[in-house]
């Protein structure tokens, strides 16, 4: 079923009085806010989970991981979602029966990263580099540590610009978070959309292209009402799905260990991950 037709079916289901229009839209990023370093869940976002699924509420995750780091996480959740938000918003997936993994690339938005690439080269040569492609396959510079590199290749850097892409990341551990931040604001980035990260990484996506502008579409999608949302995240590339909710009525809540920035910019404040703050927000649902 492509958008449109989902767009009338949606239509339809609304102006059926047995449909609820009240239920939330739960969008939970994955890193620092369902899941702790070492990869384990966050204390009680398991039950919690399944506790507002009963409630009737649709709980998907919008993450900046691709598809392929974000499957385990669902299956853990014990979730099934109708549509998944992966790769920054550049991607949305949408739950098919009888489709190999059960998802198939719904939305897919794409830019050509030769002008990109060029520039963090010429500031960042010794940084490792990856680009994932529209179909889902990744091509990466040098191994990226415990990174999922299922259903990708090492390719030579001048590789990564052969085809439009979903996104770039770069990691160069020789920097801090700071010294990225500086980079982006020395050299530019004004035709991309990018979220620096904790640690020395760096997550470019198409131009105006972020979690919430994929959010907006999932939520019209589902006709569900623009104010009945909830999102919860930790970094910088939470910020977009943030601003979105805020602005339409709805509900964004920061993890308590994010940076400063992003705490300030949600209208509420959980505690950390560590601590089972998503949990603790979704037992009041």
């Amino acid at each position: 079923m492509n958008a449109a037709k989902l767009v009338e079916q949606v239509a339809r289901d609304v102006d059926d009085p047995g449909v609820s229009t009240g239920r939330l839209l739960i969008a939970l990023d994955i890193d620092g806010t369902i899941i702790l370093e070492d990869e384990t869940l966050s204390p009680g976002v398991v039950d919690a989970v399944e506790h507002v699924h009963r409630a009737g509420h649709e709980v998907m995750l919008a993450t900046g991981r691709s598809w392929e780091g974000t499957q385990a996480i669902l299956e853990a959740l014990g979730l099934a979602p109708e549509f998944v938000v992966c790769s920054n918003g550049a991607v949305i997936l949408h739950r098919r029966a009888g489709h190999e993994d059960g998802y198939e690339r719904f939305h897919v938005e794409t830019f050509d990263p030769s002008e990109v690439l060029t520039l963090l080269r010429e500031h960042l040569p010794d940084a490792k580099y990856m680009v994932e492609l529209p179909d889902g396959r990744r091509l990466f510079t040098e191994h990226l540590g415990d990174w999922n590199l299922a259903n990708a290749a090492r390719v030579p850097f001048d590789d990564l610009s052969s085809v439009p892409v979903c996104r770039i990341v770069v990691v160069s551990p020789g920097d801090t978070e700071q010294d990225f931040v500086e980079l982006v604001e020395r050299i530019g980035l004004n035709e991309v959309s990018y979220a620096v990260g904790w640690t020395a990484w760096l997550d470019i996506a198409p131009q105006g292209v972020d979690k919430g502008t994929a959010l907006d579409r999932v939520r019209e999608w589902l006709g569900i009402h623009p104010a009945h949302v909830l999102v919860m995240g930790d970094g910088r590339n939470d910020l977009g799905m943030f601003r979105w909710a805020l602005e339409n009525g709805g509900r964004a809540v920061a993890m308590e260990q994010g940076p400063q920035e992003v705490r300030d910019a949600a209208g509420e404040v959980t505690t950390s991950v560590q601590a089972g703050g998503v949990a603790a927000v979704l037992r009041e649902l």
